[in-house]
C-alpha cells in the first residue's frame, strides 16, 4: 500500500469523520472502500438500457416482434 494526500473542504472533512465514528471504521478505510466501489468497480460488459415509454410486450412475448411486417 502507498500514502497519499487528498484535500477536502472542512464540512465534507467532519462527514467523513462522523461516518466513520459512525461505522467503527477510519477515515482512510472509508476512502478506500469509495474508491473501490466507485471508481474501480468494474463497468457493466453488456449494453444498459432505460425506458420510460409504456411496453407493448411482456417478456413472454418479446419474439413476437419479429411477427409485425
Amino acid at each position: 500500500m502507498e500514502k497519499t494526500g487528498v484535500y477536502l473542504r472542512k464540512e465534507e472533512l467532519e462527514r467523513l469523520r462522523q461516518a466513520a465514528a459512525r461505522s467503527g471504521r477510519s477515515v482512510a478505510g472509508l476512502i478506500r472502500e469509495a474508491i473501490r466501489n466507485f471508481v474501480l468497480r468494474r463497468q457493466s460488459s453488456g449494453p444498459v438500457a432505460l425506458w420510460n415509454g409504456e411496453p407493448k410486450r411482456n417478456s413472454i412475448e418479446h419474439d413476437s416482434v419479429y411477427d409485425e411486417s
